[in-house]
């Protein structure tokens, strides 16, 4: 099979290597495609503590697909479903995923392009942040992740004030939903601006969505006394500091919204599905950028650039 490689910092090969076999538990996945996730750009990058070059695959963890072959002990699943998974190197053809990591996919999603585990995270982020109607909800970063969030928190009718560096991302917070949209530039200029529209109040909750200091301050400062602070940004790739002071005297509850168990995982995919299926969630428009996988890198430094007008980039296998 066809797999990428990322065989040093910023350099991506495409390599014809052994197709996997699936053990007892396990299916094997003839891959239609994976998402490009940005926590894989500390890896794309070249942090110190990777070492290159990567397993085959690798790190792909948002694949779909049919199933090609069914491992010893496997019940419920069959070959030529299609499904998502959470699996680890599914930046290739083909991959092995075990059966409980396995969301079949409906029939009228048939011909949806579906990176299972961001879709989940949404859904578990949304869920562990307690939204609920008549709240003022701050989402700060308007990516693939925060726009589904906007629509899940309008949706539960919130009123959403979204913040992005990008007029792009603003107009798609909008579509989204928001009520309220705040461009980015200017710490000062964005406090003033958010405590107008809340008359001081701030925000019951603010979802940090981009994954660096300035943001994760902004953040803090929106929230109101007794509110929630939901961090789901990726914070990997190096320390953070809190303004601990502030958030101690409002009261705020801070909640790291980010699943260890893949098991919650899985329950977030399949929660997105259903959502799919019954026309609440259409992640279709936010997947900006469709490239085949022997582009896996020129979608990773799409990712890392995040250019006017992206948003999410899958890698297509067939």
């Amino acid at each position: 099979m066809l797999a990428g490689v990322i065989s040093a910092p910023r350099e991506l090969t495409l390599a014809r290597v052994e197709r996997p076999a699936p053990g007892p538990g396990q299916v094997l996945l003839r891959l239609e495609g994976s998402g490009v996730c940005a926590s894989s750009l500390p890896l794309w990058e070249g942090r110190s503590w990777f070492e290159y070059p990567q397993a085959a695959g690798a790190p792909g963890h948002e694949g779909w697909g049919r199933i090609a072959a069914v491992g010893e002990g496997v019940q419920g699943l069959r070959k030529g479903m299609r499904v998502a998974a959470l699996s680890y190197r599914a930046h290739a053809e083909y991959d092995v995923a075990d059966a409980a990591a396995v969301v079949p996919i409906p029939p009228e999603l048939d011909h949806a392009v579906m990176p299972g585990e961001p879709l989940g995270c949404a859904v578990n982020i949304f869920r562990r942040s307690g939204i609920e109607a008549g709240q003022t909800v701050a989402i700060v970063g308007i990516g693939f992740l925060g726009a589904l969030l906007t629509r899940l928190a309008s949706n539960a009718g919130a009123r959403v004030i979204a913040i992005s560096r990008r007029p792009f991302a603003l107009e798609v917070a909008r579509q989204a939903g928001a009520a309220q949209t705040l461009l980015m530039d200017d710490h000062a200029r964005i406090l003033q601006e958010a405590k107008r529209l809340t008359e001081g109040r701030w925000c019951e909750r603010v979802i940090e969505a981009v994954g660096l200091q300035w943001p994760l301050d902004l953040a803090g400062e929106l929230t109101a006394e007794r509110g929630r602070l939901v961090i789901a940004g990726y914070h990997q790739d190096g320390v953070r500091q809190v303004n601990l002071q502030l958030w101690n005297w409002r009261g705020i509850d801070v909640v790291n919204a980010h699943e260890r168990d893949p098991a919650r995982y899985v329950e977030g995919i399949r929660a997105a599905i259903d959502l799919m299926a019954a026309g609440v969630l259409d992640p279709a428009p936010l997947i900006t950028h469709r490239l085949p996988l022997d582009r896996l890198g020129e979608a990773l430094e799409l990712t890392r650039r995040r250019p006017d007008g992206f948003l999410k980039a899958v890698v297509t296998s067939t």
